[in-house]
């Protein structure tokens, strides 16, 4: 009975020991830290992030978030409806049966992809202000990105070419421009985007993150994972710039040659009316492709040390929301 009473009483010293008070005190401080941390233990008692935090356009009035949001939805349905409306039309008129369309319809379904693997997110956190996203998620978002952007990439060098054939070579169009060949060409546009999709995902998984987890952006873009990162990415960061650039760069150079050879073929022309037609025509597609591919050397060319976040977030809405909502209106 003495030593069960004993125990009781060292019980009870414990319980009140002022270093007992103190370290529960300080795990209290952490509570209101839950909204910026979201935390998991690892296998090796170390703390590993379960969810990110995108923090969208946090430092705007909330009157003008508002009014983003409804631009953004405004701009948002028009390119998926606009899309959407092009699909159809190639599909069900039979006079749209051609290269041409066909090449436009995989850009116009590539489009409605493109822009809502990042507007739709974007959409939540500036309506209802959920900001979480999951690990998971935030990888998957990333690499349908950039998978879907390598893929839309390639698939205006194919157009390019197929508008050099129709101009500078029309008698020789039809013979060139074969069902079985546009087949191919469409089909190398997405095992493109496929092949970046895994490879992409090969390289997330290469990441750890143990520290902060809110991402200044409004989705899951490279240049804040790579920053938020707690190893050593200096290589990974060189070897993803390096592909991209190669994506880029190589789509611009076979796009550029085609259009400078369209270019040559027009002032050929000895019909001024066609000729103006034709530069009317090649402007506005040059219009958006310079804000496609401008967008993109802007924001990955540049490296990490010289790369401002909030730069990023304006230059990426020109990427993901202005270039796919220009498109079916061109």
């Amino acid at each position: 009975m003495g030593s069960l009473q004993a125990r009781k009483e060292r019980r009870k010293e414990i319980a009140f020991c002022p270093d007992h008070e103190i370290t529960v005190l300080g795990f209290a401080m952490f509570l209101p830290q839950q909204d910026e941390w979201k935390l998991g233990m690892g296998t090796d008692n170390g703390t590993v992030i379960s969810e990110f935090i995108l923090s969208g356009f946090s430092g705007l009035d909330q009157r003008l978030q508002l009014f983003l949001c409804l631009l953004l939805l405004l701009m948002y349905l028009t390119t998926v409806m606009g899309n959407a409306a092009i699909i159809l039309l190639v599909c069900v008129d039979n006079r749209l049966q051609t290269p041409t369309y066909f090449f436009i319809g995989n850009l116009a379904f590539l489009e409605i992809w493109f822009t809502s693997s990042t507007s739709s997110k974007l959409l939540v956190i500036l309506s209802s202000g959920r900001r979480t996203i999951s690990v998971g998620g935030c990888f998957a978002q990333s690499s349908f990105y950039f998978a879907l952007g390598a893929a839309e990439f390639a698939l205006l060098v194919v157009m390019s070419f197929d508008r050099y054939v129709a101009i500078c070579q029309p008698l020789r169009y039809a013979a060139i421009m074969k069902h079985r060949l546009c087949i191919h060409l469409v089909a190398a546009v997405w095992v493109t985007g496929f092949t970046f999709l895994s490879y992409h995902l090969v390289l997330l998984s290469k990441l750890t993150f143990c520290g902060l987890n809110k991402i200044e952006h409004f989705f899951c873009d490279n240049t804040p994972l790579f920053q938020l990162s707690c190893s050593d990415t200096s290589l990974l960061w060189k070897i993803d710039s390096i592909f991209i650039l190669f994506i880029v760069l190589s789509s611009l150079c076979l796009t550029l040659a085609s259009y400078t050879s369209i270019f040559l073929c027009i002032l050929q022309m000895p019909a001024a009316s066609g000729r103006k037609k034709a530069f009317a025509t090649c402007s506005s597609h040059l219009t958006t492709l310079a804000i496609a591919y401008g967008s993109c050397i802007a924001l990955y060319a540049r490296p990490t040390g010289h790369v401002s976040l909030e730069t990023n977030r304006s230059v990426a809405l020109l990427n993901t929301v202005l270039y796919p909502f220009l498109n079916p209106i061109i």
